[in-house]
């Protein structure tokens, strides 16, 4: 039997994150993936949809160049070279993840994992496809599967072919005239603007009041505003009643409405996937509606066990599951480290582009938090201005008085998603306003509206 000083369940990023800091710190280690390494982020979620975004924004531009001058006659769209251009991205991808635990001297197990439990030396058993390994540590890192309401003709859809996850419409080589979407989250907005862009007609039914989930109101008016003029239809306060072949009726305040449609995306959350692995049975680790509890150590209710990444349902984002495995390897090594779920920002890919850090106006209201709120125009920036004629957004910084720290930074607009970084560094930092002013932005740049917005305070 081989023995590892750190056995990770999962190959997603947080699981091969984990191995690749074990092994650079002295651990030996091995990772057990059922299907191809770099999990749902690099094969079924974060990199193949900004694969195809950035192909329908390459649409776009050529679409509107006139406005710049750039002048472009029968532009025209090809779906399926998007997807195959998409494939042979995440393939290259996925080889430099092999690339890389190879040469950090992880072993890699393509298998299906379950946990055997723990043997009389103390070390965790799993079962990897048939081949039986050994652990000192155990990290579960198994990540996360798109939620299955139960709707009526949800099942049934999913397997004719005419639903479909995040896993099967970014595998959709021929392009639906109408689709949609239940749910407005941020998998369901990401793939309806692409699907807008070039040209299907998007129904979004959402449950909730207002689209994007926490994302701050002010924004979600902003994205209505501007994917409404892509042609996109919009229900809130609706919820799905059954799916039928070619159909799906929904209920709001009005009674019960049925829209036409070539193709379902449901896009209703995520879960936790940790069923089959016998984590409770095996070894006693503690789960609460079917995820994972960890402290601010990554580690569960046993010792020497671990659960990063989505598996423990705190932040389903891929940089969150990054940071966690630094953390868990940190903790196995006796480093002090601990993970500050506040300061993790989030981000939707959308055009224009969403990014968001910290507190939001309500989230410090409900904390008692006394606040200044100040909203800096993304026309404030001259590169901005040059790059967007007909662009719209806005920098949103939330300031405790009490504590004269930034606790929030909320941006809509081009580059957010980069810049959203040195506003989380801002906010982790915890300097104070008039140390903040003292940093020197480069001009002409986006990021600068930061500064506009921090000299408001």
């Amino acid at each position: 039997m081989d023995t590892f000083d750190v056995v990770v369940l999962g190959g997603g990023p947080g699981g091969y994150l984990c191995a690749e800091r074990a092994a650079q710190g002295g651990l030996t280690a091995a990772v057990v993936e059922q299907r191809a390494l770099g999990g749902t982020c690099l094969n079924e979620g974060c990199v193949p949809t900004k694969s195809l975004l950035y192909c329908a924004k390459q649409y776009a531009a050529a679409q509107h160049g006139a406005d710049y001058g750039v002048h472009a006659e029968n532009v025209s769209f090809d779906h399926a070279a998007v997807i195959d251009r998409k494939n042979k991205v995440v393939k290259t991808l996925v080889s430099g993840v092999g690339f890389t635990m190879k040469s950090n001297k992880v072993k890699v197990y393509t298998a299906t994992a379950k946990v055997l439990g723990k043997n009389a030396a103390g070390l965790f058993e799993v079962d990897a496809g048939g081949t039986a390994i050994a652990g000192k540590r155990l990290v579960v890192a198994t990540g996360s599967v798109a939620s299955v309401p139960p709707i009526p003709g949800v099942k049934e859809g999913l397997a004719s072919g005419f639903v479909m996850t995040n896993r099967e419409i970014l595998d959709l080589r021929e392009v639906p005239k109408t689709l949609v979407c239940i749910g407005g989250g941020v998998i369901g907005l990401e793939m309806a603007c692409y699907f807008a862009t070039i040209g299907v007609k998007v129904i979004v039914i959402e449950m909730m009041s207002k689209i994007a989930g926490p994302t701050d109101p002010e924004i979600c008016d902003i994205l209505m505003k501007t994917y409404k003029k892509l042609g996109m239809e919009f229900y809130l306060n609706a919820g799905v009643k059954k799916v039928e072949a070619g159909s799906v009726t929904y209920e709001d305040a009005s009674g019960l409405h049925t829209v036409a449609c070539d193709r379902v995306l449901l896009s209703a959350g995520r879960r936790a996937n940790i069923e089959g692995l016998d984590l409770e049975e095996k070894l006693g680790v503690a789960t609460e509606r079917g995820k994972v509890l960890t402290d601010e150590h990554l580690c569960t209710n046993v010792e020497g066990v671990y659960a990063v990444g989505d598996c423990n349902g705190k932040l389903m984002l891929a940089h969150t599951a990054y940071r966690e495995a630094e953390v868990a390897v940190n903790h196995m090594r006796g480093i002090k480290d601990h993970i500050d779920y506040s300061i993790i920002p989030s981000v939707i890919y959308t055009t224009p582009e969403v990014a968001c850090v910290g507190e939001t106006e309500q989230s410090a209201k409900d904390k008692g938090l006394d606040v200044k709120v100040v909203k800096a125009p993304m026309m404030a920036s001259g590169r901005f201005v040059a790059e967007n004629l007909k662009g719209d957004g806005f920098c949103k910084l939330i300031y405790d008085v009490k504590k004269r720290e930034l606790v929030g930074v909320h941006i809509i607009g081009s580059y957010a998603s980069e810049m959203i970084y040195g506003a989380a560094a801002m906010v982790y930092s915890k300097l104070p306003v008039q140390h903040l002013n003292k940093i020197v932005f480069p001009h002409p740049t986006v990021c600068e509206v930061i500064r506009e917005a921090l000299f408001m305070l």
